[in-house]
């Protein structure tokens, strides 16, 4: 795989960097240690030395396909087990940081850690963009990591599938509590066309980064932003 391949495939060069050090890694190991071409690459939060939502990711994960072929349920066993040891067990110190899971084109796993790296942009348009670039994720992969959603006259609207990421699922299940309506809409749906509307709270969903209402909406006391508020401190309390 190129050096260009390789690098669109992460966020930052110190994630590529954390990836390449553990593939290095690997292969001064008793055994050699050969990934091919990453086709999916997972990232999520971390803290202290642990990833909260760890069971959802399975099961979203468990819900993804790599090359169009369902992940084996070996593949997601030895996830489950090896974050669990590893974030333990092992001696690194970003322990609040990111875990990337690095699945390649013949369906092998490898994971690191880096540092987390909060969203510098948190416009309706920045976050509405990198949903749109997940959209396509979706289309390859089964399961968009970071998801657009909006409150509308106390209803949460998400532009996703059927199958949605470990933080969508925790989101969905916190606005239940609150007896709020969840609705998966397409991506015809008007708050998707007008993602600059200062009346619509608009705010992302992520693996990586949790709730991120766009930065719109903090100027906002509407009780719909005051709902997406709600939702963003109860997944940010898993993260304190």
């Amino acid at each position: 795989m190129s050096d260009q391949a390789l690098t669109e495939l992460f966020d930052n060069p110190d994630e590529q960097r954390a990836y390449e050090e553990f593939c290095a890694n690997q292969e001064r190991g008793n055994q050699p240690f050969n990934l091919d071409a990453p086709a999916l690459v997972c990232r999520w939060r971390m803290s202290k030395k642990r990833v909260p939502l760890l069971n959802r990711h399975i099961r979203a994960l468990s819900q993804r396909v790599v090359m169009g072929e369902p992940l084996t349920h070996n593949i997601l066993s030895w996830a489950k087990q090896h974050v669990e040891w590893s974030l333990t067990e092992g001696s690194y110190v970003e322990h609040d940081g990111v875990l990337m899971l690095v699945i390649d084109v013949n369906g092998n796993a490898a994971m690191t850690v880096g540092a987390y790296e909060p969203l510098v942009d948190t416009s309706a348009a920045a976050l509405a963009a990198r949903a749109e670039a997940a959209r396509l994720e979706e289309a390859e992969a089964g399961v968009a990591p970071e998801v657009l959603c909006c409150m509308r006259d106390g209803r949460l609207l998400v532009a996703a599938g059927e199958h949605v990421c470990g933080s969508l699922s925790l989101v969905e299940q916190l606005a239940a509590t609150r007896g709020i309506a969840v609705e998966h809409v397409g991506s015809g749906d008007a708050f998707l066309k007008d993602v600059h509307s200062s009346s619509i709270p608009i705010f992302l969903v992520s693996d990586e980064h949790g709730v991120v209402p766009a930065r719109e909406v903090d100027e906002e006391q509407s009780d719909d932003a005051n709902l997406v508020r709600f939702l963003r401190d109860g997944v940010a309390k898993l993260f304190s």
